[in-house]
């Protein structure tokens, strides 16, 4: 069994996953727009340019994502997703990176399990914990 994240936008999920994808230096293995979609295979209510599907591979892992049919996206709440990273300064390279026009929500800092921890949600909305590996220096 595999357990993937995946993301909704609002009309920025193209924009995002580019971001994401030179951010934690993985590849966009698979996207679809909503044109690109078989005949017949269009979602109601998208429009061409949305996106539809997109895949993202950082190593072994995978973040998905899709735009939202417009009029029906819904702000993130009740979940972040979390980075667990084997180095301080990498934990310190992405928080600074994901929290650009982003919000902080705790600064990245020491804690009682981790050598580095912070949570934010970056400025496409997703929220994301950032945690180095206890004894990572």
């Amino acid at each position: 069994m595999k357990i993937q994240s995946y993301l909704f936008f609002d009309g920025n999920c193209d924009e995002a996953f580019k971001f994401y994808e030179q951010t934690f230096g993985g590849k966009i293995t698979l996207k679809m727009s909503n044109a690109e979609a078989p005949t017949g295979q269009q979602m109601p209510g998208m429009t061409d340019q949305l996106l539809l599907h997109v895949r993202l591979e950082v190593g072994d892992q995978v973040l998905l994502g899709s735009d939202c049919p417009p009029g029906t996206y819904e702000v993130p709440q009740g979940f972040s997703v979390s980075l667990g990273v084997s180095t301080i300064a990498e934990a310190e390279r992405l928080f600074k990176a994901l929290a650009e026009g982003g919000t902080v929500k705790m600064p990245i800092a020491e804690t009682f399990w981790s050598p580095r921890f912070g949570m934010l949600v970056d400025r496409f909305g997703t929220p994301w914990f950032v945690n180095a590996e206890e004894g990572s220096t």
